[in-house]
C-alpha cells in the first residue's frame, strides 16, 4: 500500500473539507425509518358486553387500518371476575371476551382482509388476557 498522498487525492479532501455538503449519518436514518413504520394501537375491553365489545373493536380495526397502523394490542382480560360464572345455564368460556372478541374478527371477512396474523400477546402485553392483530400495510 502506498501511504503517499498524490496531488488529486489533497485536493478532493480540500474541496471535501470547504463543501457545504453534509454527510447524513445512515444509521440514524435508517432507525428512523424503522421507528416511524412500527406503529401500534391498544384497545381494552374490559367491562363491555360482548355485543359492544364486537361493535367496538370492528370499529377500531378498520380505523386503524385506514390510519396506516401496524399493530393493535387487543386487552380483553382473563374473564376471571366474570359475574356468568354464577348461572349455570351461560357456559363462562363462551362468553369470555378472550374467546369470543377473536372469533369474531375471524368471521367477519371484511375485518379479515385487513388482518395479516392474530397472535396472544406476551406477557408484558397482557399475556393470556390480550391478543395482538397485525394489520397489513
Amino acid at each position: 500500500m502506498n501511504n503517499k498522498l498524490t496531488d488529486k487525492d489533497k485536493k478532493d479532501w480540500q474541496n471535501f473539507i470547504s463543501g457545504k455538503e453534509k454527510i447524513s449519518n445512515k444509521d440514524l436514518n435508517i432507525n428512523q425509518i424503522k421507528i416511524s413504520k412500527k406503529i401500534s394501537k391498544k384497545i381494552d375491553l374490559h367491562g363491555f358486553s360482548l355485543e359492544n365489545a364486537n361493535k367496538t373493536i370492528e370499529d377500531f380495526i378498520l380505523k386503524s387500518f385506514n390510519e396506516g397502523v401496524n399493530r393493535i394490542i387487543v386487552i380483553t382480560g382473563k374473564g376471571l371476575r366474570s359475574k356468568n360464572i354464577s348461572n349455570p345455564y351461560i357456559s363462562k368460556d363462551l362468553s369470555i371476551l378472550r374467546y369470543s372478541v377473536p372469533e369474531f374478527i375471524k368471521s367477519k371477512e371484511n375485518i379479515m382482509k385487513k388482518i395479516k396474523k392474530i397472535e396472544e400477546a406476551s406477557l408484558e402485553d397482557g399475556g393470556e388476557g390480550a391478543f395482538y392483530l397485525y394489520l397489513k400495510n
